[in-house]
């Protein structure tokens, strides 16, 4: 009897009860989803999901009111929330204005709200180039003045596997809180294709750097690319740097899932931690076999230009597969966020989500369930291509796309650094005698 009880608690504890209550944010087969916490009040959080979806939470995400977003230009889908200084909110999305006015995802499209989330402008674009196509637009914040930084990925023609139509890393700028954009230009020296796979450039995250640099990392080619600029964005690295190989690519197959990315993410620690300064870009690849898809990071402490080998942030070793990682750096402790969906505990398409922190610089990660039950995908929906999560003054808000049976729903947990430091004990087979 003895041997069974302990079986049973180290059974518990191999799988990662979460101990975070789980709020559903939105349904209506909502997907895609970003988050953002707002630095002026932590208790304002503010989301958004495919295609037009805009959630607001005045009491640090315990409850949460939903709308619709609408613009002259079109709301259709890749929503980007974030936040200025001064506690405004920004929503950036794809569009699809009237036939008369223009064509599908023709431009970017930047909405703020004044009022913790509540109403949006009409929006302002970027980003309108002939007929091309733009996709996967991300933004950053200078903390210092105030400048929005935005990066995409420009099609000359969507879904084109014409060898002479190419996708390109585009940047633009706004000084004037989202009024007015610099036109856009390129920044990536390699350009991808148009098929939207392995060898188109996409996956572009803008960060901030220590001394108001801005970051830029993506993927192409089987290849995680990076380039800065020092001026604001008015010029770029003569050359782009290689931060790692991506074997097999940031297009690949899991099972259950209509279609799934490695995409990199990238951050810098603004904190006056240690690790001030340090660059931190995270993936997914199946470098350990396409049934083995592990989650990555890999860092520079001189200003990109070296950076360190990638570490595996899943804790696991059995070969299963985290795919979908998002990452967020905390800026007032440096603390650094990964949120991806995990089947370690399970032999089939059962998914969890889990998040991994590190307090040192991503040097080591702890990794934890932060959802409370399983979905198992259904591959007839889109789950969606990435997740996300914000992270400030130690509260972290996650949000996760999860499926049930037909039903798509958009998730948070509701965690702070101290109820995730108190994690539970690290239990070992040899702390029992059986």
């Amino acid at each position: 009897m003895k041997k069974l009880v302990v079986i049973f608690f180290l059974f518990l504890f191999e799988n990662g009860l979460s101990q975070y209550i789980n709020v559903k944010v939105g349904d209506g087969y909502a997907e895609e989803p970003s988050i953002c916490i707002n630095p002026k009040n932590t208790n304002n959080i503010v989301a958004g999901a495919n295609i037009s979806y805009v959630y607001q939470s005045m009491d640090g995400g315990l409850t949460w009111s939903a709308d619709n977003l609408t613009s002259p230009y079109g709301v259709w889908g890749d929503p980007c929330i974030f936040t200025d200084t001064a506690g405004n909110f920004y929503y950036v999305h794809l569009s699809y204005p009237p036939a008369d006015s223009g064509h599908w995802i023709d431009r970017i499209v930047c909405q703020k709200s004044t009022d913790q989330g509540i109403t949006w402008s009409p929006g302002s674009y970027t980003g309108l180039i002939g007929n091309h196509n733009q996709d996967k637009a991300w933004t950053i914040v200078d903390p210092q003045t105030n400048t929005i930084y935005l990066t995409w990925t420009d099609f000359e023609t969507y879904g084109s596997s014409n060898p002479n139509d190419s996708s390109l890393i585009l940047f633009s700028k706004s000084v004037d809180e989202g009024a007015t954009w610099s036109n856009p230009h390129r920044i990536n020296k390699l350009a991808g294709d148009c098929v939207d796979s392995d060898n188109t450039a996409e996956g572009a995250v803008p960060a901030v750097g220590a001394n108001g640099e801005v970051y830029v990392a993506w993927s192409n080619r089987d290849t995680l690319f990076f380039d800065k600029s020092q001026d604001g964005g008015t010029t770029w690295m003569a050359e782009d740097v290689v931060i790692s190989d991506q074997p097999g690519g940031w297009d690949y197959f899991i099972p259950g899932l209509q279609r799934c990315n490695g995409l990199p993410v990238t951050r810098c620690d603004l904190s006056g931690s240690v690790y001030h300064g340090t660059i931190y870009v995270n993936w997914t690849d199946q470098r350990n076999g396409a049934d083995n898809t592990d989650v990555w990071i890999s860092s520079s402490s001189d200003n990109g230009v070296t950076w360190s080998l990638p570490l595996k942030v899943n804790d696991d070793n059995l070969s299963k597969q985290q795919f979908l990682t998002w990452m967020d750096v905390d800026q007032t402790n440096g603390n650094i966020y990964i949120i991806f969906y995990d089947r370690r505990n399970y032999s089939d398409e059962t998914t969890d989500v889990y998040l991994a922190y590190s307090i040192d610089g991503g040097n080591s990660f702890i990794n934890q369930k932060i959802s409370e039950t399983p979905f198992t995908p259904n591959p007839s929906f889109f789950l969606g291509d990435y997740i996300n999560i914000s992270a400030f003054n130690g509260k972290i808000a996650p949000i996760w796309t999860r499926q049930d049976d037909v039903t798509t729903s958009v998730w948070t947990a509701l965690i702070d650094f101290n109820t995730l430091t108190a994690e539970t004990p690290d239990f070992k087979t040899d702390h029992f005698i059986l």
